[in-house]
Parts: C-alpha cells; structure tokens; sequence
C-alpha cells in the first residue's frame, strides 16, 4: 500500500490526524499535486483548522485551477467562516476557470443570497436553470428568493417545479403554502400545509399554519383539531400556553355563537 493510499484509508476512517501526517509525508518527500494538497485541506477543515485549510486549498488551486472540487471545499471554509466577500471571490474565479461547472455556479448563487444579494442570485439561478432544467435544487432556491423579495407568485411557480421532480417531501409543500398564503390564495396554501402534515405527521409548524388557515375561514372545529395536535408536539411550554389560551377563546366563541 502506498502513503497516499494509507492516508485516504485513515482518512476514510476520520483519523484525520493521522491521514494529515501521511499526506505531509508525502509533499515532504516531493510529491506536491493539487490533489493531495486538496486532502490536507480537507484533513484540517475536519480539524477544526480553517486557517491551514484555506492555505492548502489555496495552494492546491495554484497548482491546478481546474479541479472543481477544490473551489467547493475551500468555499465551505469561507461559508463557515461567515467570510462571503472571499467566498464569492473564489467562486467567480472558479467560473471563470470552468463556466459549464454548474456546481460551482450555484454555490456563488447561495453565497449570494446568503450575503442578500438577491439580485445577482436570481442571475445566477436562472443562468443554472437554462443549462440544467431539471435542477430542481435550483428551482428550490429561486422560490426561496423570490419569496425573500416578496414575489409569492413566482416563489409558488418556483416551488410547484420542484414538485416535478420532489414530490414526497414535506418542507417543499410547507413552503409552498407559505407562498400562497402570502399571495392570499388560502385555499391552495391549506391544502398545502395538509399534504405536508400527509408526508410528515410530524411537521409542526404545518399543523399550526393549517389551524391557523382554518381559523381565518370560521372552521373552528378544524382549527381546534390541528391546534391540539400542535400541542401534543415537541414545542415550547411557552408557546404551548399560548395556543391552549387561544383555543378557549375559540372555544368560548363557539358557545356564545350558539
């Protein structure tokens, strides 16, 4: 077995200190490719070493600036620092570098919006989305953008795309119905919040948008059904408290309408 080999087998087994030490063996003995710099990155990211990660990904990108995988390792090291100046940096170098590397092209659109700069995600999404129709991950974050900027139209079209491809999960029918809701179309927003609850009968905050929906429409029966079943769900007794003093309003509402 080879040192580079020994050191991928330790670094499989997340003994990263000690794929660290074969790895540096290694590039000691003259053997100094972006690859192996790359997996002593990857060592002290695991470390807890941001510092010597980014200097090794650095190095690695100088020597090759062409390895796609490296511009993503290097800019979860910026992500997790919070640094998205660099990040989107690095990004914009990766594209320059590899303009058909998709993956590349959306981590800057998340380092755009997580850095609000909306806009230029939007630019990025929508460039990712002509070349990859089928991403439904890109579809996913445009709807989240869209609703960010308070286009609920467009965050709904963006969301039911995703449903083409995603249909059994439960936060895309929740924040399909946050979509429509906020677009006061409340009929389509419950019926999402309720094939949300179908997927996942245990998403609570659908249960409680639902009740809440229920409520909006005079169907006090309903919302005191999903309001309970809220409340039997791991929430804060704060916030537990709450919803129990509003279901004996409504349910003192109901007697007096009687």
């Amino acid at each position: 077995m080879t040192k580079t080999e020994q050191a991928l087998e330790a670094f499989k087994k997340r003994d990263y200190k000690t794929a660290l030490d074969v790895f540096s063996s290694v590039v000691e003995k003259g053997q100094d490719t972006a690859e192996i710099r790359n997996n002593i990155g990857l060592c002290y990211y695991n470390l807890d070493n941001l510092e010597k990660a980014e200097d090794n990904f650095l190095k690695a990108i100088k020597l090759n600036p062409k390895l796609p995988q490296v511009y993503i390792n290097l800019a979860d090291v910026y992500y997790k620092s919070r640094d998205f100046d660099s990040g989107i940096q690095l990004l914009s170098q990766g594209i320059y570098e590899m303009p058909e590397e998709m993956t590349i092209a959306h981590y800057l659109a998340r380092f755009y919006m997580e850095d609000a700069r909306l806009d230029l995600a939007i630019d990025e999404l929508e460039k990712i989305l002509e070349k990859q129709p089928e991403n439904y991950d890109a579809y996913y974050d445009l709807g989240k953008v869209h609703f960010e900027l308070g286009n609920y139209a467009l965050a709904a079209e963006n969301f039911e795309n995703v449903l083409e491809y995603k249909d059994n999960n439960e936060w895309i029918y929740f924040y399909l119905g946050e979509a429509y809701e906020a677009n006061d179309e409340i009929d389509k927003a419950l019926s999402n919040f309720l094939k949300a609850i179908a997927v996942n009968d245990a998403c609570s905050p659908a249960y409680k948008k639902a009740a809440i929906l229920f409520l909006a429409r005079g169907d006090y029966d309903d919302a005191l059904e999903y309001f309970e079943s809220y409340c039997e769900m791991n929430i804060p007794d704060e916030e537990k408290a709450s919803v129990k003093s509003l279901m004996e309003r409504i349910k003192k509402k109901q007697i007096n309408d009687k």
